[in-house]
Order: C-alpha cells, then structure tokens, then sequence
C-alpha cells in the first residue's frame, strides 16, 4: 500500500498557501472560491510530498507531461552539466549542439516522411507554428487557403490561433469574436464514423489549408478516443484535395498510446506534427513542430518575403534541448518500452474489473491511458459537482487526479509501479462505491 503520511499543522504550509494567494493568479481556477493551494516542496518518481511530507501519487503526469516521473536523477544530471557549459543563446543565425543532436534524433523516431524541426515553446506555441506554416505553404505558393478543418470537441491550447483550431465552448466564449472561423467534424467515435466521413466528403475541398487532428484521443474534451482506420480515411479525403494534415501529438506523443506517436497507428501519415509535453519529459518547457520537405522548401526563396517570421525568446533553449535529449534516452530504453507495456496491460485488466458497474460509463483505454465516464445522475459537464467531488475524495486518499468533468481517467508516469498502480486502482474502486 501506499505510504501516505497523516498530515501535522504546519506554519510554513500555511504561511506559502497565504503568501501564494496574495500574488499569484493560478490557470484554470475561479480564484474568488479555490481553496488554497498545496505547496509542493519535492517529487520523486511517481509521488509527490507536500510541506507536511504528506505524499500524492501522480496519476495524471503533472498535466501529462512527467512521463519519467519527478526529479528524475540522470534528467536533472543532464541539465546541470549543460548548465555550466552553455545556458542560453538567440536562435536567429546561430545553432548549438543539443538543439542539433535533438532535431536529428527526433527525426529517426518520427514517421519518415518528416524532414525538418522548428523549435518554441510549449504545445500552444507548436500548433501556432504549425497553422502559420500551413497558411503561409498556400500564399507563397501563389495558391492561398483560408479555411481550417477539425474536429468539434478539440483542444489544442490556449493561445489565439490554438484557440480558433479547437471546439468552440464556455472557455472560449469571450474569445469567439476574434477567432477566425473554422469547419468542424463530428469526432468519429463508435456509431458515428459514417456521419463523420460523409460530412468530410462534403468539407474537404481544394479551399482547405490544412485538416487539425489530435489522433484517436482527443485529450482536454474529454479523453475522447476512436480508431485509427476511421482517422486513416479521413486523412485520404483531405489528402485528395491536397489538403495539408496537422497531427497535435502533444499529448499522445511519447509512448502515451502504447506506440512511440499515435501516428504509428495509422498508414497515412500527417504533414506536420505538434509535439510537447513529454518531450523534455516534463522538466522543461519546449516545443516542437515537425514537417515535411515539401513544406519547407515552398518558403525558400530570394524573395525575404517568403521567410517564416515566427520565433520565440527561448527558442532551442540549449538546457530544455538536453532534457529532452535525455527523457529521449530513457524512454527509448528496454526498461521503460516494458513499463508502457506493464501500465497498458493492468489499465486493460482494471477496465474490465470495472466495466458494467452502474457508476461507470463507456470506459475507454488507449496505451497507458485509461479513461471512464462517472455516472451519478448529473448530466455530463465540465462543470458538474461530481468533478469536484471525486478530485476531492481522491486527494484525500493520496491520490492526485483531475477529472475533466465527469470523466475520470489515469495516465501516470511510466516509472509507476504495480504496487503504486494497485493503491490507485483501489482508491478510484472506492470512490465509485461511494457514489
């Protein structure tokens, strides 16, 4: 069982959680009625400890991003030793070794007909890339594309553009007005591929710029996950019109899905790829947008005009290249390929103990990710109190989760063991009896 120890009065805690409450606006939270947050004072592996030494285990990866769990020793090595060697440079006519080394190992894993890296900051950051080159591919070739298709229910960030390519909600309402408008498919889940591909016929035509995808799981909206050959036709269709295919991996990327890239599931392969999260697993912030040769060579030119004006501060950050050249290290490694392998197999085994039960809805697994409907007689909302309920009765437990809604789902850290698995498998059991 897991070790979690019983929490003490703690004038440190309590003095962070005040110090933090009267400088700091926190994302996604109502500030006017959260509870203070939890000072985490250190990670290692899969849990987390807090100022009273009260241990959390992860199961949701820090926002999906700690793949190799926390304060990984060969990671934070890596890093010290780049750190007093080259902590920084500007990325506009200079280059260094990690950001080199990086893009020439990312393209050995990637599908193969990716040809070229381009560096920023985040996931949000590598969508916005990945739409300005489509639309830019259109205008300097003389042949402009203005409209975008996705799928409705999406997320692909936070920021204008990621915005626009996602499905439109309560959490982009005041926004509406400045997104520029984009066509949106059903997601193609089960009994609804046929109305999907049929409306495709009709949206894909030769005025698409470019088809923006997270593939099989749509990750914020709800872990909503479909197949990969539905995903393959529709990449035929845009491909039929010439239209150019976004692959958002940010979250799938990385063994997430039990592959190297959700990509690997399907023949048809995409034109750019989005990548963070894992990448530097979870250390550092970095992203990454991959494409083809073909994209890139429509912006070489005499013509300055036709030049890629995008960029970033930290772009190829040399200390954030090196983390994901080690996460790279370790996740391409025996030990960890058999523990993507592990987590999948006891997720499947833990669906089908939980399948059937009357508080439980459409339970779903992709790879390390196990998801599942909450049933308590509320209607399905990001907002309904069920969410605040099962976060609540988990933490209390020691267990760190956060539902999207009423959808409850698991995707830890590849280091989490069986024991650990277990502890939290026991905790969600609970919950649902209580429901």
């Amino acid at each position: 069982m897991l070790s979690v120890n019983t929490p003490t009065s703690s004038p440190d805690l309590q003095n962070l959680s005040a110090r933090d409450k009267a400088v700091i606006w926190h994302p996604f939270t109502q500030m006017q009625t959260a509870p203070l947050p939890i000072p985490i004072v250190r990670g290692e592996g899969s849990v987390l400890y807090d100022a009273d030494n009260r241990a959390y285990l992860d199961m949701i990866s820090s926002w999906w991003v700690t793949i190799h769990g926390h304060a990984h020793p060969y990671i934070a090595q890596r890093i010290s030793e780049q750190l007093k060697t080259l902590e920084h440079v500007i990325f506009a006519g200079f280059t260094h070794q990690p950001a080199v080394e990086l893009a020439e190992r990312l393209l050995t894993i990637l599908p193969e007909n990716q040809a070229k890296i381009f560096y920023s900051d985040n996931g949000s950051t590598a969508v916005e890339v990945a739409l300005k080159m489509a639309f830019q591919y259109w205008h300097n070739l003389g042949r402009p594309r203005k409209k975008v298709v996705a799928l409705d229910g999406a997320y692909h960030g936070d920021t204008f553009g990621a915005m626009a390519v996602g499905g439109r909600s309560a959490f982009t309402a005041p926004f509406t007005p400045f997104l520029f408008d984009v066509t949106y498919l059903p997601a193609p889940v089960a009994g609804q591929e046929d109305a999907t591909l049929k409306l495709a016929r009709e949206l894909f035509t030769d005025d698409v710029a470019a088809f923006i995808v997270e593939p099989l799981v749509q990750g914020s909206g709800g872990m909503v996950m479909y197949e990969p050959t539905v995903l393959d036709e529709l990449f035929r269709l845009a491909r039929a019109n010439d239209s150019l295919i976004i692959a958002d991996e940010v979250m799938t990327g990385f063994g997430r899905t039990g592959k190297l890239f959700a990509s690997y599931y399907l023949s048809e392969q995409p034109d750019l790829i989005c990548l963070s999260k894992g990448l530097t697993g979870g250390t550092m912030a970095l992203g990454v947008t991959a494409c083809t040769q073909a994209i890139y060579d429509a912006f070489l030119s005499d013509d300055k005009l036709k030049t890629l004006f995008h960029g970033h501060s930290f772009t190829a950050n040399p200390l954030a290249c090196t983390a994901a050249l080690a996460s790279m290290d370790l996740l391409l490694s025996e030990e960890t390929q058999a523990s993507i392998q592990r987590i999948s197999e006891r997720h499947a085994r833990f669906a089908n103990r939980i399948q059937g039960r009357p508080t439980v809805n459409n339970v779903r697994q992709r790879g390390t990710l196990l998801a599942f409907d909450l049933n308590a007689g509320e209607q399905t909302s990001y907002f309904n109190s069920i969410r605040d309920r099962a976060y609540n009765f988990l933490l209390e437990r020691g267990v760190l989760m956060r539902p999207l809604g009423n959808v409850l789902y698991l995707m830890p850290p590849y280091c989490t063991t069986d024991e650990q698995l277990q502890y939290a498998y026991d905790q969600v059991e609970q919950l649902l009896d209580s429901l």
